[in-house]
């Protein structure tokens, strides 16, 4: 066989092999899937390997923490929490219903798409319990020591008070907690890589929606769906489309349809109709990919946030801090 008859024949089993592997979803079980790596990340004193496809879990006591690195952590459906450099956090619980850690050091951002109704995640960062209580962008700093909201809103417990702080409210966390504006524009490399995380994963939820409609096989809850092509899992919601709070959609598999479902093109011949089905154009992304989230902008969102958090003008194509050893498991080419 030929060098380039070879090849294509690889290809040909690698696309039977994927199209096999796109119906399969995960409904996670747990809280806690590692799902990208960069650079040197720890669970305990075991150094996460980075390699393609290999996907460890962060159990109860255990402690995850970045050297040089950075890391995704899938926690319930449709919430992640990204690890920054020189970083760490401990898992309390892990289960779905009542998923519980604790923010030791560095920083840490929690982009919640969607909390589903029986699933509850929180936070405990020194003398605060923060309880999500809708989709957002969440960030925890050591020093100084602080949560900013920069879109949802959480109930804190603390001192034997409970209170909410909302979109735009900083708390000092420690001492004397105090609830103050911040600045949404202050933002950093983690900030930027969370976004473009966040990007990434808009776009893979697209066909692999679109796969667990052709097959059938979903249940109608939100779940994690595994997308071979992108090598990574996404966020499948329940029903509707979901609008992230970065500004990217996600589609079930009831509503995928509407990015690929041919319309007519007018053309002023035959009543202005010539006959030929057209699709729906596709917008690029702030980061150049063809990015299938951005296309039915004008569509109402079902559910989820009804606006978007950017980290600063530009801030998805704007470079991040290098991190220098290793590459990244899962997802790992969008960077």
């Amino acid at each position: 066989m030929k060098p380039l008859s070879r090849i294509a024949f690889g290809a040909s089993l690698l696309v039977l092999g994927s199209t096999a592997a796109f119906s399969q979803s995960a409904i996670s079980a747990r809280s806690g899937m590692v799902h990208f790596v960069q650079g040197k990340v720890l669970i305990g004193q075991q150094e996460v390997d980075s390699k393609f496809g290999n996907f460890p879990q962060v159990k109860e006591n255990q402690v995850l923490r970045s050297e040089e690195g950075r890391a995704e952590v899938l926690l319930t459906p449709g919430v992640f929490l990204r690890v920054g450099e020189n970083s760490s956090f401990r898992m309390i619980t892990d289960r779905l219903i009542d998923t519980r850690l604790e923010f030791l050091t560095g920083a840490v951002i929690l982009e919640a798409d969607d909390i589903l109704k029986d699933n509850s995640v929180t936070v405990v960062a020194k003398d605060a319990t923060v309880h999500l209580r809708k989709a957002g962008v969440y960030r925890f700093d050591e020093n100084p020591a602080q949560l900013r909201v920069f879109k949802g809103s959480v109930d804190v417990e603390a001192n034997g008070k409970t209170f909410e702080v909302g979109q735009g409210k900083m708390l000092t966390l420690g001492g004397e907690m105090a609830i103050d504006k911040f600045d949404a524009k202050d933002t950093d490399a983690l900030d930027r890589w969370s976004y473009r995380r966040g990007e990434a994963l808009s776009m893979a939820n697209v066909s692999a929606a679109k796969s667990l409609r052709s097959s059938g096989n979903y249940s109608g809850m939100g779940m994690w769906a595994w997308n071979p092509y992108f090598g990574m899992f996404t966020f499948i919601p329940g029903r509707g489309i979901y609008m992230s709070p970065y500004g990217f959609h996600f589609w079930s598999p009831y509503t995928v349809y509407r990015i690929y479902e041919p319309r007519p093109v007018y053309s002023g011949y035959n009543n202005g109709f010539d006959g030929n089905p057209g699709y729906r154009s596709v917008g690029a992304t702030s980061s150049g990919y063809s990015g299938t989230m951005a296309a039915a902008s004008s569509h109402s969102t079902s559910s989820g946030s009804t606006g978007s958090y950017a980290p600063s003008a530009g801030a998805a194509a704007s470079a991040s801090a290098p991190v220098s050893r290793g590459g990244g498991s899962a997802g790992g080419s969008h960077r």
